[in-house]
């Protein structure tokens, strides 16, 4: 299991305290540092069902401010959420051919 995450978001934290709360063995990427490739992001999203635009967070400064009202492609928000990590919701968990959104902690064990 891996756990996407930004330990400066409190949403965050509690997604990775819920997941060693439950015993369960996970890899912590931190994807500020590391980054993702656009590969990467789209299999990730694919897992959930969801729609890349559902991972922007659009309270966020930048999104107001360059994306807000814009419309993109699947593709072309994979690659402003590549290139603009911080606009991405967090934490994802991804548990072999699933993923989900762990925010709040307890959608987590949707994929358990």
């Amino acid at each position: 299991m891996k756990i996407y995450h930004n330990p400066r978001c409190s949403k965050s934290r509690k997604g990775l305290q819920y997941l060693d709360e439950k015993g369960c063995e996970f890899e912590i990427i931190n994807y500020l540092n590391e980054g993702l490739a656009e590969k990467e992001l789209t299999e990730i999203i694919a897992k959930t069902g969801k729609k890349p635009f559902d991972f922007v967070r659009q309270h966020e400064k930048d999104y107001k401010e360059q994306y807000k009202g814009k419309m993109l492609s699947d593709n072309e928000w994979i690659k402003v959420l590549v290139e603009n990590p911080k606009l991405l919701h967090r934490p994802i968990v991804v548990n072999g051919d699933k993923a989900i959104l762990g925010n709040p902690p307890e959608n987590i064990d949707d994929i358990l």
